[in-house]
């Protein structure tokens, strides 16, 4: 006999068949907060796209709200947004696009569902989208392939999908087609439903949602076409890549090893509302997520989800700080009780907040694929698991050893305590790692980051959200690994030339190198000594 599912799990069935949560990746300058905005343009989320372009019109992109992101137009923090489309609700993760924050990146991966690649049409494959790319393909997610800047002149569309699938290891197929490239180019042609998209360029970067289409037979297209050098040749493309379109293998793409390709311009609207509408029907659902209890399925009644991120002073005026939560399993309600796997306390969630930008919207309740925010008075940490029933630890978020370090020295010794707090929260988002060089920290501390422009953001963040002025001094170190095993050898260390003994936020040990054969050295005289490229909570979570 058949069990009849109850109305409250057919909403839970249904709520998460609606939703697509996902990242965008891309190098910088491939035109990643624009798509973006355009995204939310034509979900109704908003109404005048904030387009990098219209900048000295004071017209910010919805997705940077940090003060440092508009003076330089570019992300350096994940954003979460939400809207809805066609009965579905979209979370996208907009991601910074420099190398310098590829951490908050990678954290932000895994968080996600499907991934959108972004390309600039005139550059292919750039050494960051490798980077990323790679770290998608190791949580097999499905990725989606968009070509921007292709009203601009670029590579040849056959070369493009050659670079993806020689570089990436991946097949590429398009589903539609540029007709004419730059000053020539006329606009798409859906392979599926035989369509022509006309382009049209938008004074201002794009300030409306536009798209004019044919039938591939009407009459109209055909003035389009003999306007091509070769109008028999893209003919014979378009026949040719239209039989390839059918072809497409589902188990392939949701498993990372296809990618549907779209064309299009981003700055002005084009061929975004044909592409986002072919991810609706391609992108994948919640997903279920590992557990050191097994695999918990979205539709698992009770509510689960883990920290990815927290940001502090998203508000200046309020210095509040929130935790960002995806939802893997069950209902959230607000004012519902939690436990903290990772602290073992139960927690009430009563302040839950979801965002667009810097606007904010009160949270009642969230579905698997959701993306919240929880106002977070200290008690979170990225890598926490939120349990409504049961203990159980989700897979731990992969960190990043610093490469670059730099003593902190304050220009006001009188506001060490300002320095302490900001290097605290900063930490605590995983922007920077702070180490200090005694357990008392009554020395003073050294900062680590994975690039130079983490570091700069630091330095402008500390002044303008906890008003302290202070330098970084190069300490000569360029790799650290965290230490367990024998505590004298631990301590020996520290005697050791080209090594300095550190502690870190936690007070563990960890071990600063000037160079590979500095470390090398160290790991052969201290054999009872393990070394490790992430922290011990991090590693031990990973065995657990």
């Amino acid at each position: 006999m058949t069990s009849v599912p109850t109305n409250e799990e057919s909403s839970l069935s249904q709520e998460i068949e609606r939703r697509r949560t996902f990242a965008i990746i891309s190098h910088p300058d491939a035109g990643k907060t624009t798509l973006t905005e355009k995204l939310l343009l034509y979900g109704g989320a908003i109404h005048l796209a904030g387009s990098i372009k219209a900048r000295k019109a004071a017209r910010y992109a919805t997705s940077d709200w940090m003060e440092i992101e508009r003076q330089r137009g570019i992300s350096v923090t994940s954003s979460a947004l939400a809207f809805e489309f066609e009965n579905h609700t979209l979370n996208i993760l907009d991601t910074p696009g420099h190398k310098d924050f590829s951490e908050d990146t990678f954290r932000t991966l895994e968080a996600v569902d499907s991934v959108v690649m972004l390309l600039d049409g005139a550059k292919g494959i750039e050494p960051q989208t490798l980077k990323l790319f790679e770290v998608a393909r190791m949580r097999s997610l499905p990725i989606l392939t968009f070509i921007n800047k292709v009203d601009r002149e670029g590579v040849d569309p056959f070369n493009l999908l050659s670079d993806i699938e020689r570089t990436l290891d991946i097949s590429a197929l398009p589903f539609d087609w540029p007709i004419g490239s730059g000053n020539r180019f006329r606009g798409l042609w859906d392979l599926g439903r035989q369509e022509v998209h006309l382009y049209e360029s938008v004074d201002h970067g794009g300030a409306k949602a536009v798209d004019r289409r044919l039938l591939a037979n009407d009459p109209a297209v055909e003035p389009i076409l003999a306007e091509l050098p070769d109008r028999e040749g893209f003919m014979d493309e378009i026949a040719l890549l239209s039989h390839e379109e059918s072809s497409f293998d589902r188990k392939k793409f949701l498993s990372g090893r296809m990618t549907p390709v779209f064309f299009g311009s981003a700055l002005n609207n084009f061929g975004v509302e044909l592409f986002l509408r072919a991810f609706l029907d391609m992108a994948p659902p919640p997903r279920a997520y590992h557990s050191d209890k097994g695999p918990i399925a979205p539709d698992h009644p009770a509510f689960s989800g883990f920290v990815f991120k927290i940001q502090a002073n998203m508000d200046p005026q309020h210095r509040d700080r929130f935790a960002f939560i995806r939802v893997c399993s069950g209902r959230f309600q607000r004012e519902m009780c939690v436990t903290n796997a990772t602290t073992g306390k139960t927690l009430r969630l009563s302040k839950t907040i979801q965002f667009l930008g810097q606007k904010r919207e009160r949270v009642e309740e969230a579905w698997p694929g959701d993306i919240i925010g929880l106002h977070d008075p200290g008690v979170f940490r990225i890598g926490d698991t939120l349990c409504e029933k049961g203990v159980f630890h989700f897979e731990g978020i992969p960190s990043f050893s610093p490469e670059l370090f730099g003593r902190v020295v304050l220009e006001d010794p009188l506001k060490r305590k300002h320095l302490k707090k900001g290097l605290d929260q900063l930490s605590e988002e995983g922007a920077i790692q702070v180490f200090q060089l005694d357990p008392h920290g009554e020395r003073d501390m050294i900062v680590g980051a994975v690039g130079a422009l983490q570091l700069e953001v630091l330095k402008f963040r500390l002044e303008h959200e906890y008003n302290v002025k202070a330098r970084l001094e190069p300490v000569g170190y360029d790799r650290a690994r965290w230490m367990t095993g024998n505590a004298e050898q631990i301590q020996a260390i520290s005697g050791t030339l080209d090594t300095l003994l550190v502690y870190d936020r936690e007070l563990k040990p960890v071990a600063l190198f000037r160079n590979e054969w500095a470390l090398r050295y160290v790991v052969e005289k201290y054999p009872k000594v393990a070394f490790h490229g992430t922290s011990p909570r991090a590693f031990h979570e990973e065995k657990e």
